[in-house]
Parts: structure tokens; sequence; C-alpha cells
């Protein structure tokens, strides 16, 4: 340690580490002006850059949120919406078949309506065609049996009344044994 203290002794007894006055002054007065211009321009600016930050970070957050939640809404909305138009098309193919089978009925009810008229049209115009041929057949029958009475008696029935007698218990002879026959 002697030779620490004859190196001080021989610098003119100052301490290195200890500064002359005039630093110490200087330093103290860069120290308060560094001091005042962080403090008055640099924190407040840094404080609002890290407030803005922050905002922005939880706004974010909160938009976010907000995003997310109105998604959350809209999806259910949608399937909502989804399940309704199912349902509703469900709905509606159930009417279609009720009034496809409803429009079948009517249209089978209406071939057998049809149906039933042709076949009565039929029927009629058969017994028509058979009253016709009836009578045809009844004139026919009256004329050649008068012609055939006419020979076998020997006298003319040209008498209308008396044709029409003699045909009419002609024909009921002939019906009589053919119902005789039938039986």
């Amino acid at each position: 340690m002697n030779t620490a203290a004859s190196l001080l002794a021989a610098e003119g007894g100052a301490n290195p580490l200890l500064p002359h006055a005039y630093e110490l002054v200087v330093g103290i007065f860069a120290f308060f002006v560094v001091f005042l211009v962080v403090g008055k321009i640099l924190t407040p600016r840094i404080q609002k850059t890290l407030a803005e930050r922050t905002d922005a970070i939880e706004g974010g957050i909160k938009r976010a949120e907000d995003a997310q939640a109105e998604a959350q809404a809209l999806l259910k909305q949608y399937r909502d919406q989804l399940a309704e138009a199912r349902h509703e098309a469900s709905r509606l193919r159930e009417e279609a078949r009720e009034q496809g089978a409803q429009i079948k009925a009517e249209l089978r009810e209406e071939a057998q309506a049809e149906a039933r008229r042709i076949v009565e049209a039929a029927h009629a115009q058969i017994e028509a065609d058979r009253q016709q041929a009836f009578a045809q057949l009844r004139t026919e029958i009256g004329r050649l049996s008068t012609d055939l009475a006419s020979r076998i008696v020997g006298e003319s029935l040209e008498d209308e009344a008396r044709q029409r007698r003699t045909v009419d218990r002609f024909l009921d002879e002939l019906e009589s044994s053919s119902a005789q026959a039938v039986r």
C-alpha cells in the first residue's frame, strides 16, 4: 500500500476516485438537464406511445371479441335459417306429395267416371241398336208372316189392323215357345 500512497503524493495529493469540483458541477448540471429533458419531454411521449399501444392492443382484443361474438351470432342465425329452410323444404315436399296423391286420386276418379260413362253409352247404344234391330226384324217377320199367311189361308191379309194382330199373335207365340225352351 505504500506504493499507492507514494503515487498519490506524487500527483499532488488528488484522489483519482474523486472528481474535480468543476467536473462535479458540470456533471450535476448535465444530469439535471438530461433528467428534465427525459422527465418533461421523453417520458410523456413514451407514456403516450405506451398508452396508445395498450389501447390499440386492448381495442384490437375488444374488436376481435366483438367480431367473434358477431360471427357466432351470424353463425347461429345462419344455422337457424338453414334449419328453417330445411323444415320448409320438408313441408313443401310433403304438401307436393299430398297434392300429387290428391291429383292422382282425382284423375283416377275422373277416368273411372269416364269409363262408366263410355260403358253406359255403349250399353245404351247396344240397347238402341237391339231395339232398332228388333223393330226391323219384327217388321220384316210381320211382312213375311203376312205373305206366308196369305198364301196358306188363300185370302189377302191386306188389312193393316188384321196384319198387326196376326203378327203380334205369331210373335207372342214364338216368344212363349222360346221362353219355355229356355226353362
